[in-house]
């Protein structure tokens, strides 16, 4: 079976180990999987390959036990290994179309973050099966911003692509039923549940939110 034909995820968590402020993300994930959450994606932009498998490995225990995909953010050998449930890259990362040359699974989700309107429009943006919307408001946790998107960027391109859209960038519990409403499919978050003091009440909280 193609998983990728569909993509019915709702609440995205993107998280690190730095993101979690010194408590243990493996301890964040779960709280936050108890609380909502149906995707993850581990992002360790500081670590080797050889560390970020490691971390994955631990993490991908977690959400296999509660049956939540794990995305690997821009290393497709650590993805390929694990074998994780897809790839996310940007748009100076690993170009999708190379993605689905190398890695011959046709389960694995591959992501793509849109930072200009017209990567719409690119092979790219193509063979991906969801677009990340980035960010839709600008956050300290991306410090590369090219578009700001706003809720009308969202609305913009949900009416020129049939893609299922991710957005990502300082959205939280006031934000997200707009967000939604917008265009986006999916919300992606990092301080919102991360960074909460609570991680299970902050997902379950945001979740709430979707399914108003």
């Amino acid at each position: 079976m193609n998983t990728r034909a569909h993509f019915p995820y709702q609440l995205y968590l993107v998280i690190s180990q730095a993101d979690c402020g010194g408590r243990g993300y493996l301890e964040v994930a779960e709280q936050a999987i108890l609380g909502g959450v149906d995707i993850i994606q581990l992002r360790e932009k500081l670590l080797g390959t050889a560390g970020f498998l490691e971390a994955a490995k631990r993490l991908k225990d977690i959400t296999d036990k509660h049956n939540i995909p794990l995305i690997i953010n821009d290393n497709l050998q650590v993805a390929m290994s694990l074998p994780a449930a897809g790839i996310h890259v940007g748009n100076s990362d690993i170009p999708p179309v190379q993605i689905r040359s190398q890695w011959d699974a046709s389960s694995a989700y591959v992501g793509y973050s849109i930072e200009y309107i017209d990567q719409l429009a690119n092979k790219q943006a193509a063979v991906s099966d969801y677009l990340g919307i980035s960010p839709v408001f600008r956050t300290a946790t991306k410090s590369d911003t090219v578009t700001e998107w706003s809720l009308d960027g969202i609305t913009q391109i949900r009416q020129l692509t049939s893609k299922k859209l991710v957005a990502i960038g300082n959205i939280d519990k006031h934000n997200a039923r707009a967000v939604v409403s917008a265009g986006a499919d999916c919300i992606a978050v990092v301080s919102a549940v991360c960074g909460a003091r609570d991680p299970l009440k902050a997902a379950y909280e945001l979740k709430n939110e979707l399914l108003k």
